[in-house]
């Protein structure tokens, strides 16, 4: 299945599976796929993709709600971060759902 995201949405997607380490760190078949903007993936990937993606979010929601102390341009952008992470995330869910 072919994922389409803009350039903005492939860098967040690199930079999220670039932080990944603990657990276990993300497959480098899937990370090189994101890094050559080749996103023909199987069905294991997107899921894959989709679980890594939808724990990010639920990262950045917990920062954001930690952030409530901070000013109001760090919690601009964890917001904006949140708002495309989530967009990736639903073009993921919808990748899966198609496959």
């Amino acid at each position: 299945m072919q994922l389409h995201l803009d350039t903005v949405e492939l860098n967040m997607l690199a930079d999220v599976l670039l932080e990944i380490k603990h657990p276990a760190p993300v497959d480098e078949g899937l990370l090189d796929k994101v890094l050559t903007k080749d996103l023909r993936l199987d069905s294991d990937e997107l899921q894959q993709l989709g679980d890594l993606l939808a724990k990010r979010a639920h990262q950045l929601k917990d920062e954001n709600a930690c952030a409530q102390d901070k000013d109001a341009a760090a919690r601009f952008v964890l917001e904006q971060k949140l708002r495309l992470l989530e967009r990736i995330l639903e073009r993921v869910n919808e990748a899966c759902v198609m496959f």
